[in-house]
Protein backbone atom coordinates (compact mmCIF):
# COMPACT_ATOMS: atom_id res chain seq x y z
CA UNK A 1 0.00 0.00 0.00
CA UNK A 2 1.48 3.40 -0.95
CA UNK A 3 2.51 5.59 1.97
CA UNK A 4 0.07 8.34 1.02
CA UNK A 5 -2.78 5.83 0.78
CA UNK A 6 -1.96 4.47 4.25
CA UNK A 7 -1.98 7.96 5.77
CA UNK A 8 -5.29 8.62 4.08
CA UNK A 9 -6.77 5.45 5.61
CA UNK A 10 -5.49 6.45 9.06
CA UNK A 11 -6.94 9.93 8.65
CA UNK A 12 -10.31 8.51 7.67
CA UNK A 13 -10.32 6.07 10.62
CA UNK A 14 -9.12 8.44 13.30
CA UNK A 15 -11.86 11.03 13.11
CA UNK A 16 -12.16 13.83 15.66
CA UNK A 17 -15.11 11.97 17.21
CA UNK A 18 -13.11 8.75 17.52
CA UNK A 19 -10.19 10.65 19.01
CA UNK A 20 -12.40 12.24 21.64
CA UNK A 21 -13.96 8.87 22.51
CA UNK A 22 -10.54 7.25 22.92
CA UNK A 23 -9.34 10.13 25.09
CA UNK A 24 -12.50 9.75 27.15
CA UNK A 25 -11.84 6.03 27.63
CA UNK A 26 -8.28 6.74 28.76
CA UNK A 27 -9.56 9.39 31.19
CA UNK A 28 -12.13 6.98 32.65
CA UNK A 29 -9.46 4.30 33.01
CA UNK A 30 -7.15 6.61 34.95
CA UNK A 31 -10.01 7.92 37.07
CA UNK A 32 -11.01 4.32 37.86
CA UNK A 33 -7.51 3.55 39.15
CA UNK A 34 -7.25 6.80 41.09
CA UNK A 35 -10.68 6.39 42.65
CA UNK A 36 -10.38 2.76 43.77
CA UNK A 37 -6.78 3.01 44.97
CA UNK A 38 -7.40 6.38 46.57
CA UNK A 39 -10.46 5.20 48.47
CA UNK A 40 -9.26 1.77 49.55
CA UNK A 41 -5.47 1.82 49.89
CA UNK A 42 -5.11 3.14 53.45
CA UNK A 43 -8.18 2.48 55.63
CA UNK A 44 -8.24 4.39 58.89
CA UNK A 45 -11.16 4.67 61.32
CA UNK A 46 -12.44 8.19 61.74
CA UNK A 47 -15.26 9.24 64.08
CA UNK A 48 -16.79 5.76 64.24
CA UNK A 49 -20.09 6.04 66.19
CA UNK A 50 -19.29 4.20 69.41
CA UNK A 51 -20.85 3.84 72.86
CA UNK A 52 -19.51 3.32 76.35
CA UNK A 53 -21.48 1.64 79.13
CA UNK A 54 -19.93 2.08 82.55
CA UNK A 55 -20.80 2.98 86.14
CA UNK A 56 -21.62 6.67 86.39
CA UNK A 57 -18.32 7.58 88.03
CA UNK A 58 -16.30 5.96 85.23
CA UNK A 59 -18.52 6.72 82.25
CA UNK A 60 -17.49 10.33 81.61
CA UNK A 61 -13.85 9.46 82.14
CA UNK A 62 -14.02 6.59 79.63
CA UNK A 63 -15.74 8.76 77.02
CA UNK A 64 -13.12 11.49 77.44
CA UNK A 65 -10.32 8.94 77.12
CA UNK A 66 -11.75 7.63 73.84
CA UNK A 67 -12.35 11.14 72.50
CA UNK A 68 -8.67 11.93 72.99
CA UNK A 69 -7.32 8.96 71.05
CA UNK A 70 -4.84 10.09 68.35
CA UNK A 71 -6.54 10.68 65.01
CA UNK A 72 -10.05 10.67 66.51
CA UNK A 73 -10.90 7.11 65.43
CA UNK A 74 -14.03 7.02 67.61
CA UNK A 75 -17.01 9.28 68.20
CA UNK A 76 -17.95 8.01 71.68
CA UNK A 77 -21.06 8.65 73.71
CA UNK A 78 -22.26 7.26 77.05
CA UNK A 79 -25.23 4.88 77.27
CA UNK A 80 -26.99 3.66 80.43
CA UNK A 81 -26.77 -0.09 79.90
CA UNK A 82 -25.88 -2.95 77.57
CA UNK A 83 -29.47 -3.28 76.33
CA UNK A 84 -29.41 0.32 75.10
CA UNK A 85 -26.10 -0.33 73.35
CA UNK A 86 -27.44 -3.43 71.58
CA UNK A 87 -30.56 -1.52 70.56
CA UNK A 88 -28.54 1.32 69.04
CA UNK A 89 -26.35 -1.14 67.15
CA UNK A 90 -29.47 -2.80 65.73
CA UNK A 91 -30.85 0.63 64.79
CA UNK A 92 -27.51 1.46 63.11
CA UNK A 93 -26.99 4.48 65.34
CA UNK A 94 -23.60 3.15 66.49
CA UNK A 95 -21.13 0.59 65.14
CA UNK A 96 -19.85 -0.77 68.44
CA UNK A 97 -19.90 -0.42 72.21
CA UNK A 98 -17.59 -1.05 75.16
CA UNK A 99 -19.22 -2.31 78.33
CA UNK A 100 -16.91 -1.66 81.25
CA UNK A 101 -17.05 -3.94 84.27
CA UNK A 102 -14.82 -2.52 87.04
CA UNK A 103 -14.90 -5.85 88.90
CA UNK A 104 -14.14 -8.13 85.95
CA UNK A 105 -13.83 -8.52 82.18
CA UNK A 106 -14.96 -5.75 79.84
CA UNK A 107 -17.10 -6.58 76.78
CA UNK A 108 -16.82 -5.15 73.28
CA UNK A 109 -19.97 -5.34 71.14
CA UNK A 110 -19.50 -5.29 67.36
CA UNK A 111 -21.67 -6.06 64.30
CA UNK A 112 -19.83 -7.79 61.47
CA UNK A 113 -23.07 -7.74 59.46
CA UNK A 114 -22.38 -4.05 58.90
CA UNK A 115 -18.89 -4.80 57.60
CA UNK A 116 -16.38 -7.33 58.88
CA UNK A 117 -13.44 -4.99 58.27
CA UNK A 118 -14.97 -2.37 60.54
CA UNK A 119 -15.76 -4.94 63.24
CA UNK A 120 -12.17 -6.20 63.07
CA UNK A 121 -10.78 -2.67 63.20
CA UNK A 122 -12.80 -1.87 66.33
CA UNK A 123 -11.71 -5.13 67.93
CA UNK A 124 -8.03 -4.40 67.29
CA UNK A 125 -8.31 -0.81 68.47
CA UNK A 126 -10.15 -1.54 71.71
CA UNK A 127 -8.07 -4.64 72.49
CA UNK A 128 -4.89 -2.58 72.24
CA UNK A 129 -6.37 0.10 74.46
CA UNK A 130 -7.52 -2.42 77.06
CA UNK A 131 -4.13 -4.16 77.13
CA UNK A 132 -2.41 -0.83 77.74
CA UNK A 133 -4.51 -0.53 80.91
CA UNK A 134 -4.02 -4.17 81.95
CA UNK A 135 -7.70 -4.97 81.51
CA UNK A 136 -9.27 -8.11 80.09
CA UNK A 137 -11.66 -7.95 77.13
CA UNK A 138 -14.05 -10.29 75.38
CA UNK A 139 -15.65 -9.51 72.03
CA UNK A 140 -19.27 -10.30 71.21
CA UNK A 141 -20.54 -10.09 67.63
CA UNK A 142 -24.16 -9.11 68.25
CA UNK A 143 -25.10 -9.02 64.53
CA UNK A 144 -22.77 -11.48 62.79
CA UNK A 145 -22.51 -11.79 59.04
CA UNK A 146 -24.20 -14.86 57.57
CA UNK A 147 -22.42 -18.21 57.39
CA UNK A 148 -22.22 -18.02 53.60
CA UNK A 149 -21.31 -14.32 53.69
CA UNK A 150 -18.19 -14.52 55.89
CA UNK A 151 -16.66 -11.25 54.74
CA UNK A 152 -19.94 -9.33 54.64
CA UNK A 153 -19.48 -8.44 50.97
CA UNK A 154 -22.42 -10.24 49.36
CA UNK A 155 -24.72 -7.25 49.93
CA UNK A 156 -22.31 -5.01 48.06
CA UNK A 157 -21.84 -7.44 45.17
CA UNK A 158 -25.59 -7.84 44.86
CA UNK A 159 -26.01 -4.07 44.57
CA UNK A 160 -23.16 -3.84 42.05
CA UNK A 161 -24.96 -6.44 39.93
CA UNK A 162 -28.20 -4.50 40.13
CA UNK A 163 -26.44 -1.27 39.12
CA UNK A 164 -24.80 -3.03 36.18
CA UNK A 165 -28.23 -4.24 35.08
CA UNK A 166 -29.48 -0.66 35.18
CA UNK A 167 -26.88 1.01 33.02
CA UNK A 168 -26.39 -1.93 30.64
CA UNK A 169 -30.14 -2.19 30.11
CA UNK A 170 -30.33 1.48 29.20
CA UNK A 171 -27.22 1.19 27.02
CA UNK A 172 -28.79 -1.76 25.16
CA UNK A 173 -31.82 0.38 24.35
CA UNK A 174 -29.50 3.08 23.00
CA UNK A 175 -27.56 0.62 20.86
CA UNK A 176 -30.75 -0.84 19.38
CA UNK A 177 -32.60 2.39 18.71
CA UNK A 178 -30.23 5.32 19.13
CA UNK A 179 -29.02 7.13 22.23
CA UNK A 180 -31.59 9.92 21.99
CA UNK A 181 -35.26 8.94 21.65
CA UNK A 182 -36.85 10.94 18.87
CA UNK A 183 -40.07 11.80 20.68
CA UNK A 184 -41.88 11.69 24.01
CA UNK A 185 -43.69 8.46 23.25
CA UNK A 186 -40.48 6.56 22.53
CA UNK A 187 -38.89 7.94 25.68
CA UNK A 188 -41.87 6.72 27.70
CA UNK A 189 -41.59 3.29 26.07
CA UNK A 190 -37.91 3.10 27.02
CA UNK A 191 -38.74 3.94 30.63
CA UNK A 192 -41.46 1.28 30.63
CA UNK A 193 -39.01 -1.30 29.28
CA UNK A 194 -36.49 -0.21 31.89
CA UNK A 195 -39.11 -0.73 34.60
CA UNK A 196 -39.74 -4.26 33.32
CA UNK A 197 -35.99 -4.98 33.31
CA UNK A 198 -35.82 -3.65 36.88
CA UNK A 199 -38.65 -5.88 38.10
CA UNK A 200 -37.15 -9.02 36.55
CA UNK A 201 -33.58 -8.19 37.54
CA UNK A 202 -34.56 -7.25 41.07
CA UNK A 203 -36.35 -10.55 41.55
CA UNK A 204 -33.53 -12.55 40.00
CA UNK A 205 -30.89 -10.96 42.18
CA UNK A 206 -32.93 -11.42 45.35
CA UNK A 207 -33.53 -15.10 44.56
CA UNK A 208 -29.89 -15.81 43.69
CA UNK A 209 -28.46 -14.11 46.78
CA UNK A 210 -31.20 -15.47 49.04
CA UNK A 211 -32.91 -18.84 48.50
CA UNK A 212 -30.64 -20.15 45.72
CA UNK A 213 -27.17 -19.50 47.15
CA UNK A 214 -28.22 -18.82 50.74
CA UNK A 215 -25.65 -16.01 50.88
CA UNK A 216 -27.95 -13.45 52.49
CA UNK A 217 -30.73 -13.81 55.04
CA UNK A 218 -33.62 -11.35 55.24
CA UNK A 219 -36.83 -10.88 53.32
CA UNK A 220 -36.64 -11.90 49.67
CA UNK A 221 -39.64 -9.69 48.92
CA UNK A 222 -37.93 -6.66 50.50
CA UNK A 223 -34.74 -7.32 48.54
CA UNK A 224 -36.79 -7.69 45.35
CA UNK A 225 -38.39 -4.31 45.90
CA UNK A 226 -35.04 -2.69 46.69
CA UNK A 227 -33.37 -4.29 43.67
CA UNK A 228 -36.16 -3.07 41.40
CA UNK A 229 -35.68 0.46 42.68
CA UNK A 230 -31.89 0.35 42.28
CA UNK A 231 -32.01 -0.99 38.72
CA UNK A 232 -34.65 1.51 37.64
CA UNK A 233 -32.85 4.42 39.34
CA UNK A 234 -29.58 3.68 37.54
CA UNK A 235 -31.34 2.84 34.29
CA UNK A 236 -33.45 6.00 34.30
CA UNK A 237 -30.38 8.11 35.08
CA UNK A 238 -28.55 6.45 32.17
CA UNK A 239 -31.46 7.12 29.80
CA UNK A 240 -31.53 10.74 30.95
CA UNK A 241 -27.81 11.30 30.39
CA UNK A 242 -28.00 9.54 27.01
CA UNK A 243 -30.96 11.70 26.06
CA UNK A 244 -29.04 14.86 26.93
CA UNK A 245 -25.47 13.99 25.89
CA UNK A 246 -25.87 11.06 23.51
CA UNK A 247 -23.37 8.20 23.70
CA UNK A 248 -21.19 10.23 26.06
CA UNK A 249 -23.97 9.82 28.63
CA UNK A 250 -22.96 6.18 29.13
CA UNK A 251 -19.46 7.33 30.08
CA UNK A 252 -20.93 9.82 32.54
CA UNK A 253 -22.95 7.06 34.19
CA UNK A 254 -19.82 4.90 34.48
CA UNK A 255 -18.10 7.87 36.10
CA UNK A 256 -20.89 8.38 38.63
CA UNK A 257 -21.85 4.78 39.39
CA UNK A 258 -18.68 2.76 38.85
CA UNK A 259 -15.75 5.11 39.33
CA UNK A 260 -17.19 7.26 42.10
CA UNK A 261 -20.03 5.08 43.39
CA UNK A 262 -18.49 1.64 43.91
CA UNK A 263 -15.41 2.52 46.00
CA UNK A 264 -17.47 4.91 48.14
CA UNK A 265 -20.36 2.46 48.62
CA UNK A 266 -19.12 1.06 51.93
CA UNK A 267 -18.79 -2.45 50.55
CA UNK A 268 -15.12 -3.30 50.81
CA UNK A 269 -14.62 -0.64 53.48
CA UNK A 270 -17.58 0.65 55.55
CA UNK A 271 -18.01 4.45 55.55
CA UNK A 272 -16.11 5.16 58.81
CA UNK A 273 -12.97 3.68 57.23
CA UNK A 274 -13.14 5.70 54.00
CA UNK A 275 -11.28 8.97 53.31
CA UNK A 276 -13.45 12.09 53.78
CA UNK A 277 -14.29 12.66 50.09
CA UNK A 278 -15.54 9.12 49.46
CA UNK A 279 -17.28 8.97 52.83
CA UNK A 280 -19.16 12.16 51.92
CA UNK A 281 -20.30 11.20 48.40
CA UNK A 282 -21.09 7.52 49.00
CA UNK A 283 -24.55 7.89 50.57
CA UNK A 284 -25.73 10.14 47.71
CA UNK A 285 -24.89 7.66 44.94
CA UNK A 286 -26.86 4.50 44.04
CA UNK A 287 -24.19 1.94 45.05
CA UNK A 288 -23.77 3.51 48.50
CA UNK A 289 -27.46 4.01 49.15
CA UNK A 290 -28.17 0.51 47.83
CA UNK A 291 -25.49 -1.21 49.91
CA UNK A 292 -26.63 0.51 53.10
CA UNK A 293 -30.28 -0.41 52.45
CA UNK A 294 -29.42 -4.00 51.55
CA UNK A 295 -27.45 -4.52 54.75
CA UNK A 296 -30.30 -2.96 56.70
CA UNK A 297 -32.74 -5.49 55.24
CA UNK A 298 -30.40 -8.44 55.63
CA UNK A 299 -28.90 -7.82 59.07
CA UNK A 300 -30.51 -4.88 60.85
CA UNK A 301 -34.26 -5.61 60.78
CA UNK A 302 -34.75 -3.05 57.96
CA UNK A 303 -33.78 -0.17 60.27
CA UNK A 304 -32.31 3.17 59.14
CA UNK A 305 -33.36 2.80 55.49
CA UNK A 306 -35.40 5.95 54.92
CA UNK A 307 -32.59 8.20 53.72
CA UNK A 308 -31.19 5.57 51.36
CA UNK A 309 -34.59 4.86 49.84
CA UNK A 310 -35.20 8.58 49.33
CA UNK A 311 -31.84 8.91 47.57
CA UNK A 312 -32.66 6.03 45.21
CA UNK A 313 -36.17 7.37 44.61
CA UNK A 314 -34.71 10.79 43.78
CA UNK A 315 -32.40 9.23 41.17
CA UNK A 316 -35.34 7.32 39.68
CA UNK A 317 -37.70 10.31 39.55
CA UNK A 318 -35.07 12.76 38.30
CA UNK A 319 -33.88 10.29 35.65
CA UNK A 320 -37.38 9.64 34.36
CA UNK A 321 -38.29 13.35 34.36
CA UNK A 322 -35.11 14.37 32.52
CA UNK A 323 -35.55 11.55 29.98
CA UNK A 324 -39.06 12.72 29.12
CA UNK A 325 -38.14 16.42 29.17
CA UNK A 326 -35.15 15.93 26.87
CA UNK A 327 -37.29 13.97 24.40
CA UNK A 328 -40.04 16.61 24.45
CA UNK A 329 -37.57 19.44 23.84
CA UNK A 330 -35.90 17.49 21.04
CA UNK A 331 -39.22 16.91 19.32
CA UNK A 332 -40.12 20.58 19.65
CA UNK A 333 -36.77 21.64 18.17
CA UNK A 334 -37.22 19.21 15.26
CA UNK A 335 -40.77 20.33 14.45
CA UNK A 336 -40.73 22.93 11.63
CA UNK A 337 -42.65 26.12 12.31
CA UNK A 338 -46.08 26.42 10.66
CA UNK A 339 -46.11 28.02 7.23
CA UNK A 340 -47.55 31.50 7.10
CA UNK A 341 -50.44 32.18 4.77
CA UNK A 342 -49.58 34.41 1.80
Amino acid sequence: MPHSSFLSEVKDAVTPRATLLILGVIALQLLFIASYVGALHDPKPKDVPFAVVAPQAASAQAVTRLERLPGSPLDPRALPDAAAARNQITNRDIDGALIINPAGTDTLLVASGGGRVLAGTLTTLVTTLEKSENRRLRTVDVIPSATHDPNGLSSFYLVVGWCVGGYLGAAALAISAGAKPSNLERAAIRLAVMALVAIIGGLGGALIAGPILDALPGSTAALWGLGTLIIFAVGAATLALQGIFGTIGIGLVILLVVILGNPSAGGALPPPLLPPFWKAIGPALPPGAGTWATRSIVYFESNAMTTSLLVLAAWAVAGAALTLTAAALRKRAATPPPAHAP
